[in-house]
């Protein structure tokens, strides 16, 4: 058995380098090019295999391809149209900006990769690596799902760094033996009302009314209708209506979000929302047109694979492993290869101080602790040398 940590030390440098040139040239959404490249030359230099005509803006790498039992390792390779402010010497500066750590998390994976195809021989089984597009649209890995990247996978590991977490000092890596980050769904109200002169309101069916009504009373569904030890969310972020201070318009316009930890919880906010919406309109002689948008749903881990990671990150780094107590409201894409295969994902904790603080994913002055890496590699490469044997 190889020495985990040693070899992810050996590789650290090179994957801070790539991590920087990442930094400073993101790409968004499915435009990847230049990452796509980047990736390719790195797998053809450690002489990977790979293909890229699974999925939109995708590779894929194999180690000992069509060998038995597989488990996927993913990282995600986009970044964010966000204006960077961090003052790093590698900041960006064409106006996008790699804000949630997927630069880090492909840069990692590469130093991943390399340490396992030098140890090829020693891997009784297939390794398949997923360098994956738009995470941040909620889609990429749907998409890959839809052409078949899981057809031939038996498993799946994933990891995110930053501060995603608050169970968990910087170094710490903090996992979860089952629900972990919650759906990320969206959801839409339009209200069909009567305009009229704001002097006469008694001639309008006013929308801005009812939909001040719905986004009070959608509140109450998790109040009221799920126990207080289930997390979940229900967030309007857009309220859209009229366009003069004395004139009701005939329509308002609602778009939010739901957060829940469980499917169950999840079908039954989206069942409500509709419930309440039209009942609330019904009663003010208005309709509603209501639509439900199904994201990405609750990253749930196995528990088995979970609890292996967990030994295995114990017996590297005993002093940076923490459970977690409750599962964070945020969501991820790597939920849509859990909905395919068994699976878990875990978090590095390693955000970096800007201007004395350490800032949130998508902040222009996100930023990580790059030293911190070594961990989540170490991990990444002890799971597949111990359960491929």
């Amino acid at each position: 058995m190889i020495n985990c940590k040693e070899e992810a030390k050996k590789v650290l440098d090179e994957v801070i380098k790539n991590r920087r040139y990442l930094h400073e040239n993101p790409e968004v959404g499915f435009d990847l090019s230049n990452t796509i490249k980047f990736v390719k030359e790195k797998l053809d230099e450690y002489g990977i295999e790979y293909r890229t005509d699974i999925g939109k803006s995708a590779v894929i790498g194999y180690i000992n391809p069509n060998k038995g039992h597989t488990i996927a390792l993913r990282a995600d390779m986009d970044g964010l149209p966000v204006v960077e402010e961090t003052g790093l010497e590698f900041q960006s500066k064409n106006g996008k900006m790699h804000a949630c750590g997927h630069d880090a998390h492909t840069s990692m994976l590469l130093g991943v990769a390399k340490v396992l195809k030098q140890n090829e021989d020693k891997i009784n089984g297939t390794v398949k690596l997923i360098f994956q597009p738009a995470e941040e649209l909620g889609t990429g890995s749907k998409f890959l799902c839809e052409d078949g990247v899981m057809n031939d996978v038996d498993e799946i590991i994933g990891l995110h760094v930053g501060n995603i977490s608050s169970e968990g000092s910087v170094g710490d890596m903090v996992f979860a033996r089952g629900s972990m980050m919650a759906c990320m769904d969206k959801f839409t109200i339009k209200v069909k009302g009567t305009g009229a002169h704001g002097a006469y309101p008694q001639a309008s069916k006013d929308p801005v009314v009812i939909g001040a009504y719905i986004v009070t009373a959608i509140q109450e569904i998790l109040s009221r209708e799920i126990a207080a030890t289930e997390p979940g969310v229900i967030t309007i972020g857009v309220f859209k209506s009229g366009s003069a201070f004395n004139i009701i318009p005939n329509e308002a316009y609602l778009e939010g979000t739901v957060r829940a930890v469980t499917n169950e919880n999840r079908e039954f906010i989206q069942n409500r929302i509709k419930e309440v919406s039209e009942g609330i309109a019904k009663s003010f002689r208005a309709n509603v047109e209501y639509e439900y948008f199904w994201q990405p749903p609750p990253v749930v881990n196995d528990e088995k694979i979970a609890g292996k990671l967990i030994d295995y990150a114990k017996e590297l780094y005993p002093e940076n492993v923490k459970e977690m107590k409750k599962p964070v409201m945020g969501g991820e894409d790597f939920a849509w290869y859990l909905a395919e295969k068994l699976g878990a994902f875990f978090l590095l904790h390693n955000p970096l101080e800007i201007d004395g603080k350490c800032w949130a994913h998508h902040n222009s002055r996100f930023a990580l602790d790059e030293s911190e890496f070594e961990k989540g590699m170490a991990v990444m490469i002890a799971y597949v040398m111990n359960e491929l044997k």
